[in-house]
């Protein structure tokens, strides 16, 4: 059995442990308006929710992707291939409708769906 060690003197229970007295009363809390740490926090902007797709690619194109990532690295950052697709959107946003034409008419159209092969057993 082990043997109780002897408390140290003058401690007695935590004040947090210590029962409140009946007729103790609590802080009036501050009206919202009123309280200085709300006025000292700044707003911060709403987070836009990610979505999840998926897309079909050709094999050539993703090797694009690829590509380009490493010419990133070169130029001395690194980039995730979903950063360097919105990249893409944000450049094709930019375009004058002659140029965006052009460039969606240089992009050959896919079969939609999953290829044969690829269904689960």
């Amino acid at each position: 059995a082990a043997a109780a060690t002897p408390a140290a003197p003058g401690a007695g229970p935590r004040p947090s442990a210590m029962p409140r007295p009946a007729n103790a009363v609590k802080p009036a809390k501050l009206p919202a308006a009123v309280r200085p740490a709300d006025a000292a926090k700044p707003t911060k902007p709403k987070k836009d929710k990610p979505v999840r797709d998926s897309f079909t690619i050709p094999k050539a194109e993703y090797a694009v992707l690829e590509t380009l990532k490493q010419r990133c690295t070169r130029l001395g950052g690194r980039v995730k291939k979903s950063e360097l697709l919105r990249a893409g959107i944000k450049a094709l946003a930019a375009m004058p409708d002659a140029a965006f034409a052009a460039a969606l008419k240089a992009v050959p159209t896919l079969k939609t769906g999953r290829p044969a092969g690829t269904g689960k057993a």
